[in-house]
């Protein structure tokens, strides 16, 4: 089967929204709005969307709680993947993954250096896994980052990851 055909699902996605910041509130969210404006432009489903603090214990419990949620499919965290002490969403979520999406981290900075990024991308950790039967994107908090991964890898790929972790499962 080609990736054409394999790819040829409709599959809408039920997807949560993580902004992790310690200094982000619902009027400042950019990138957590930008979230859910292409998902649902692009015929998607928002469960939640929640601002946290960037502290392991939270970020841990709201992921899990996230994937615990039968009516989760995706789980999208945006913030805290930096190298700063402060930056703890990688360190966090790495551990829970049951399988990582190398491909996602890998491309992510790939697509940044070649746009106005530069050699600054070496400094992204963004990450992307499977928790159960959720898949869970972390990216970077700015919205440039947002964008580029919403527009030219997750939002490409949202059903035909759906549509995969949904086949052997009772969701």
């Amino acid at each position: 089967m080609s990736i054409h055909q394999h790819k040829k699902h409709d599959t809408s996605a039920h997807c949560m929204v993580l902004t992790i910041s310690d200094t982000r509130t619902p009027g400042t969210d950019k990138s957590g709005d930008l979230i859910v404006t292409m998902l649902e432009e692009a015929g998607h489903v928002m469960a939640l969307k929640k601002i946290i603090a960037d502290d392991a214990g939270v970020i841990q419990n709201d992921v899990s709680a996230g994937c615990e949620n039968a009516g989760v499919d995706i789980l999208l965290l945006n913030g805290g993947t930096g190298i700063a002490h402060r930056d703890v969403t990688i360190e966090t979520i790495q551990p829970m993954l049951d399988k990582e999406m190398n491909g996602f981290g890998e491309i992510f900075r790939m697509l940044s250096y070649q746009e106005d990024i530069g050699s600054a991308a070496i400094l992204s950790r963004a990450i992307a896994g499977v928790i159960g039967n959720t898949a869970v994107f972390a990216m970077p908090g700015s919205s440039g980052a947002v964008k580029l991964a919403m527009q030219r890898l997750i939002i490409p790929e949202i059903s035909h990851v759906v549509h995969e972790l949904r086949k052997d499962s009772c969701h």
